[in-house]
């Protein structure tokens, strides 16, 4: 199973979420940031070390908010959620083409990835 850390990334009432490449596993779902943890690496170590080369957006690491698990054939994810709140962000892109504020009433309409439809109903409850 891999291990993936992701930020729930709230500033003034929205959350934060990326578009995948087309290109890329899942491409086109939205997502919330992050990416897999690193052998030896902590969870919030590997959400700031994600965040900060895929977007270079700095966090402030609220509280852990909960794991979904999703699988498809051999593929099998855990994905670990941490409530953050937005430091900075200048709007770099590098592994997703588009990203979105959005409030939480919206946030399922959009095209979520399997295991981030889970993490997304966690915040609406």
């Amino acid at each position: 199973m891999i291990k993936v850390v992701c930020g729930i990334i709230k500033n003034q009432g929205n959350f934060f979420i990326c578009r995948r490449k087309p290109e890329k596993f899942l491409g086109t779902f939205w997502e919330f940031p992050g990416g897999k943890i690193e052998k030896g690496e902590s969870e919030i170590d590997a959400l700031h070390r994600e965040l900060q080369e895929e977007l270079e957006m700095s966090v402030k690491v609220e509280k852990y908010l909960g794991s979904s698990i999703y699988e498809e054939g051999e593929f099998k994810i855990k994905l670990i959620a941490y409530l953050c709140s937005l430091a900075n962000y200048n709007g770099k892109l590098t592994d997703h083409d588009a990203f979105n504020w959005v409030p939480i009433e919206n946030l399922l309409s959009f095209n979520l990835a399997p295991a981030d439809i889970l993490i997304a109903k966690m915040i609406a409850n």
